[in-house]
C-alpha cells in the first residue's frame, strides 16, 4: 500500500531551523513530482515547495524562496524540507504529496494516476 509519513516538525523560536523529512512506502519516488504544502488555521492550503525527482528540478513559493530547501535521498525513498530562517507566518501543519508533475511550486496529480498525501507534521513557530 503506497504511503507518505511526515516526520521531523515541532516547535522553534523565529530565526531556527527545521528539517521535515517524507517517507515513502510501498513506492518509489522515481518520476514523481514531490510537493510540500502547508495549512495554517484558518487558512488555504498553500504549496510550498516542489521537486521534480526526475530532472531534479526545485521550485518554491515567494514566501519561502531563499529560506527553503527540498532535498531527496533515492536510496531511502525520502524527501526533505529544510527550513531556515523561520518565522512566526510559517506555523502551519505540513504535508508531502507525490503528483506528477511540477507546476511552479505546487505538485499536480494527474487523475487516474496513483498519488499519495502524507498525514502531516505540526511545525510552529514562536518565542
Amino acid at each position: 500500500q503506497a504511503r507518505l509519513v511526515e516526520s521531523g516538525g515541532g516547535l522553534v523560536q523565529p530565526g531556527g531551523s527545521l528539517r521535515l523529512s517524507c517517507a515513502a512506502s510501498g513506492f518509489t519516488l522515481d518520476n514523481y513530482a514531490m510537493g510540500w504544502f502547508r495549512q495554517a488555521p484558518g487558512k488555504e492550503r498553500e504549496a510550498v515547495s516542489c521537486l521534480s525527482i526526475s530532472d531534479g528540478s526545485t521550485y518554491y513559493a515567494r514566501s519561502v524562496e531563499g529560506r527553503f530547501t527540498i532535498s531527496n535521498n533515492n536510496a531511502k525513498d525520502t524527501v526533505y524540507l529544510q527550513m531556515d530562517g523561520l518565522k512566526p507566518e510559517d506555523t502551519a501543519v505540513y504535508y508531502c504529496a507525490s503528483g506528477h508533475y511540477c507546476s511552479g511550486a505546487e505538485s499536480y496529480a494527474i487523475p487516474g494516476y496513483p498519488s499519495s498525501w502524507g498525514q502531516g507534521t505540526q511545525v510552529t513557530v514562536s518565542s
